[in-house]
């Protein structure tokens, strides 16, 4: 599909720079099957505008501290390190000792070139260290680094090894000095309150560098409400990578290299898909990832099912694409010419959600990922 089709133009002060007050009182614009048939909501209004019984699938991801900010060791000059993939498990041996490490992707930047071997000492209260073992470039203006470019889905990532010289926990050292990787439109440092509120009520299972937006409203209270009305709770697990910050710059979405995400569709969820199938229940995704875990993890021979499945996924959902798994839909508004968009208008159709955006506009709603919502049903 041509990238011009996804275009639309939004004041700048409808983007969301913090969040709403509380998780529940975002706004909801439910999206029906009538062409035009709109009605402005509010998050806490979710549980009625969904059908009893429905199954709820949540992606249960949890936003890593990617940031790290530092200076290097042998100059004092400042460095940014954006963790985006943990790699393997590894060791350093520094001073007779042997430590443990991670090995990460990462993108980094500095006044001056970043070289293989640098050390770079990580502000904060831990005791973290980046050693730079990579050859490829940085982002935003960073220096590059020597040596071939990568492939051109991760051109300008390259390996740092982080370790701890105490010894502490590499996952704890990261925890206690990253700062929330606030998307780049949110012109503003972050600050104590994102450590909760860029990150849902349910997430458990570490390896994100964005946060699943529409999961974001949801409330413990909520999901309690859900459960009142006869709806189950079933999780996917997809870590949203480098590739949600990644625009478009292809004039055919079929030439946009999509980043690798990894996946998780467990067994408990792949049964609770079938025994929604079995009476006739629909599937209610929260967010476009939660899609993309499900449709990726699709059963080709059982039209609505899913198989348990673990890996990877490059699923580029656009306007053409058969839907196999998912009824409903909450997502966050999205940025123009995105993937996101076009699979929000795949799902839902691309002239009713590009008219849905215009009142939503009109009506002053807050758009991406600390704004408002709406929901969606699949076009038949």
């Amino acid at each position: 599909m041509r990238r011009d089709l996804l275009a639309y133009d939004l004041p700048p002060e409808l983007i969301a720079a913090h969040p709403s007050p509380d998780r529940e009182s975002a706004r909801l614009l439910v999206v029906d099957d009538a062409p035009g048939c709109l009605e402005h909501a509010f998050i806490r209004d979710l549980p009625d505008r969904l059908p009893e019984g429905a199954l709820v699938v949540v992606n249960d991801t949890r936003v890593l501290p990617a940031r790290l900010l530092g200076r290097k060791a042998s100059s004092g000059g400042k460095v940014e390190i954006f963790l985006v993939r943990k790699v393997a498990d590894a060791h350093v041996d520094r001073s007779g000792e042997r430590l443990p490490a991670e090995r990460w992707r990462a993108l980094g930047r500095s006044s001056k070139p970043l070289r293989e071997g640098a050390e770079i000492t990580i502000d904060g209260p831990a005791s973290l260290v980046a050693r730079i073992e990579g050859r490829d470039g940085g982002f935003g203006g960073a220096a590059p680094l020597a040596g071939a470019k990568p492939p051109s889905a991760e051109r300008g990532l390259f390996d740092v090894v982080l370790f701890s010289p105490e010894g502490r926990s590499v996952p704890d050292a990261v925890e206690a000095a990253g700062h929330i990787p606030l998307p780049p439109y949110i012109r503003r440092d972050d600050d104590a309150s994102d450590r909760a509120r860029y990150q849902t009520v349910y997430a458990r299972e570490p390896g994100a560098v964005a946060a699943p937006t529409a999961g974001l409203h949801l409330t413990e209270p909520l999901i309690e409400r859900f459960s009142a009305r006869g709806m189950e709770l079933a999780r996917v697990t997809l870590h949203v990578g480098l590739g949600t910050f990644q625009p478009v710059t292809v004039s055919d979405l079929d030439d946009h290299p999509m980043h690798a995400e990894a996946y998780r569709v467990p067994p408990e969820t792949a049964d609770a898909v079938a025994r929604a199938r079995q009476k006739g229940r629909e599937i209610v995704a929260i967010g476009t990832t939660s899609v993309r875990a499900l449709e990726s993890a699709a059963d080709l021979t059982r039209e609505g099912h899913v198989v348990a499945r673990e890996g990877e996924t490059r699923l580029l959902i656009q306007p053409g694409y058969r839907f196999r798994v998912v009824d409903r839909l909450l997502t966050n508004f999205h940025l123009p010419e995105s993937t996101l968009l076009a699979l929000v208008g795949a799902f839902a159709g691309l002239p009713r959600v590009l008219e849905s955006y215009r009142v939503a506009i009109e009506e002053r709603y807050r758009f991406y990922s600390y704004g408002d919502a709406m929901l969606l049903r699949r076009q038949r």
